[in-house]
């Protein structure tokens, strides 16, 4: 029995020795590549714990996460001749998981030399050769990070790599001293420059200040005293429209009253006129009665009776021999002349 586990003690040892080599870890944000023989395997595995055929099988994690690759010091020339160095520049990039075996196929483990770290002194040396230092450390410094951006992206794309850039951060160059103390004297000179001009500028809208407050004050009085002349205006209209109706209410009044006292005349005068019309009836009847009485009263008796009455009257005395003719003439003529007068009226 001790003898047997002597022979299979080694066999237990190789065992583990096996085990041991052939388990291994993914991370997180990584994934599995594999070669056996120096090929490179389709077999691409998640993070997390595997199993490959050691001494046999190579492995390699490769970063499917956002990574920050730092080139460093970077030595260019510009069109002017001036030698400059960048000391870093940081690329953030990302490789999709499904482009991952097709470029690590192509460009190997270290892609990014190709594609970041050699692509980036390529596109600075081609920015520098084509543009002046005044340019390059001046003017269009701000716009660098985006052109080896855009730059760099074209090619990956053209290539099909799935490499994505995110950004580029590009320090400041490092130029020749004697050039960057003309820079600065030329920035301090700018700085006092700027300085005068702010000067100038808040002392001018100092000046604006005080013109536009003047200007808001004037146009406040005149918008106040605006105001109180519409005020003034509007008291008076409704003034002068208290006083307009007033006067229409006295005219209405006294047109009411004219009226009042035109119905009490109309009134009055057909009162008036009723009574004249009665007291002219009355009359007309009196008359009447009183012509109808007398016609009744003209008779021979009564004429004689008033002829009498009128003679015995009379204070005048005549003398004469025909005295007695005359009366009996007179009374003659009154008779016929009353007799006529009753015949026509029958």
């Amino acid at each position: 029995m001790a003898n047997l586990m002597t022979a299979f003690l080694p066999l237990v040892f190789i065992f583990a020795i096996f085990l041991l080599f052939s388990v291994h870890k993914v991370e997180e944000g990584h994934v599995g590549c594999y070669w056996r023989g120096g090929a490179l395997m389709k077999e691409v595995t998640s993070p997390g714990y595997h199993v490959m055929i050691p001494f046999v099988t190579q492995m390699a994690n490769v970063q499917t996460t956002l990574q920050t690759d730092t080139v460093v010091d970077i030595p260019c020339g510009t069109s002017g001749g001036v030698m400059i160095y960048f000391d870093k520049i940081e690329v953030v990039n990302k490789l999709s998981v499904d482009f991952v075996h097709d470029t690590i196929k192509r460009f190997g483990v270290n892609y990014d030399k190709t594609w970041i770290f050699d692509k980036i002194h390529h596109e600075i040396n081609q920015f520098c050769s084509s543009h002046s230092l005044q340019q390059v450390y001046i003017e269009e410094f701000d716009t660098l990070d985006e052109a080896l951006a855009k730059a760099i992206q074209e090619d990956c794309n053209k290539w099909n790599t799935g490499i994505t850039i995110v950004s580029i951060r590009v320090t400041k160059p490092r130029i020749p001293e004697r050039v960057r103390k003309n820079y600065e004297e030329v920035e301090q000179q700018k700085t006092s420059l700027m300085v005068a001009t702010e000067q100038q500028n808040v002392v001018r809208k100092d000046e604006e200040t005080l013109r536009l407050r003047a200007k808001i004050q004037a146009e406040k009085q005149a918008e106040v005293a605006a105001i109180k002349a519409r005020k003034e205006a509007t008291v008076a209209a409704i003034i002068a429209q208290k006083e307009a109706n007033v006067s229409l209410i006295n005219v209405e009044m006294s047109i009411l009253q004219k009226e009042g006292e035109q119905k009490r005349q109309r009134i009055e005068n057909e009162i008036h006129l009723e009574r004249q019309k009665a007291l002219a009836e009355a009359n007309k009847y009196t008359i009447t009665k009183e012509a109808e009485a007398n016609l009744r009263k003209l008779t021979p008796e009564y004429l004689r009776f008033l002829l009498y009455q009128s003679l015995a009257n009379n204070t005048k005395i005549f003398f004469g021999g025909k005295i007695p003719q005359v009366f009996m003439d007179s009374w003659t003529r009154g008779m016929d002349s009353v007799l006529k007068v009753d015949t026509s009226k029958k």
